[in-house]
């Protein structure tokens, strides 16, 4: 994955910076779950390019680094997954990065888990953490994002329940793999 978004991400020749942010919500009780595989992107990609996310900026906590010579922020919104247009909006305004430049990470129901999917630009898909994030680029939705499967809820079970649900041990195993 980190391979695939050196490749179409870092190619420019311009040291432009980028702003990578994770969907998810914040605290402990939703740590592993579905809805925050964002979240949990966005903290591999940190560490593995030696990136602490360890300040608070525009309600998310943040992040400051270099992938080679190219600037990225890192940020992971705290206003909960269906506000994160609070936090995403600003941020790309305070750094006036153009919504070409921004990379949304983002949980999907309709990709197997572990699946990912990069798109230059698209709508919400009935995502309301997407939905806030286009109302907070005033409709705009010409940003990146790069889905990440998590698969469909089994047999009746409510979707909400299922995005709250931790991994099991198996599908941990398979995203390590995807890794």
């Amino acid at each position: 994955m980190l391979s695939m978004l050196n490749r179409r991400c870092f190619c420019t020749v311009a040291s432009r910076p980028w702003l990578f942010v994770g969907l998810g919500n914040p605290g402990d009780k939703y740590k592993g779950t579905r809805h925050n595989v964002g979240f949990e992107l966005i903290d591999a990609f940190a560490e593995s390019q030696g990136i602490s996310i360890n300040t608070v900026h525009c309600k998310a906590i943040f992040g400051e680094g270099f992938v080679g010579e190219v600037p990225v922020f890192l940020a992971k919104p705290q206003t909960y997954m269906n506000l994160s247009g609070e936090s995403i909006g600003p941020l790309a305004a305070y750094y006036k990065l153009p919504l070409n430049r921004v990379i949304v990470f983002h949980d999907d129901m309709d990709l197997p888990t572990g699946v990912l999917r990069l798109h230059h630009k698209g709508g919400h898909r009935s995502h309301n953490g997407l939905k806030s994030v286009i109302s907070h680029f005033r409709g705009n939705n010409e940003f990146p994002r790069l889905r990440i499967g998590i698969g469909r809820p089994p047999g009746q079970m409510d979707p909400k329940a299922f995005l709250l649900q931790k991994f099991n041990a198996t599908a941990q195993e398979r995203d390590s793999k995807t890794s």
